[in-house]
């Protein structure tokens, strides 16, 4: 865990524009899924 912390840590501060690039599409990715998971219920209750 440690590890992985430090990882992160240095990725963001020897390239910080491709760090945002990354959480960016992370939260994208995030909410694309949230709304197919809406969508799919939605059509269950139909």
């Amino acid at each position: 865990m440690v590890l992985l912390l430090i990882f992160v840590l240095y990725t963001i501060i020897t390239s910080p524009a491709r760090s945002a690039e990354l959480v960016q599409l992370g939260f994208e990715g995030i909410s694309n899924a949230a709304k197919a998971i809406g969508t799919f219920m939605t059509g269950l209750v139909k």
